[in-house]
């Protein structure tokens, strides 16, 4: 489950990237899709573990 956002978000970052400008947007859009899917699994996991 800690993995999901990584995988959602690189994967749309690169669909919206390239949609909106092609290669060059693609490589971005993955940059910044893997960039949120760790922050965000990052915060996943310290609420899972506050939970406990």
């Amino acid at each position: 489950m800690g993995c999901f956002p990584l995988i959602l978000t690189f994967v749309l970052g690169t669909g919206i990237g390239y949609a909106i400008d092609g290669r060059a947007g693609a490589l971005w859009g993955a940059g910044i899709g893997l960039l949120v899917g760790i922050v965000s699994g990052v915060a996943l996991m310290n609420m899972m573990r506050r939970r406990h």
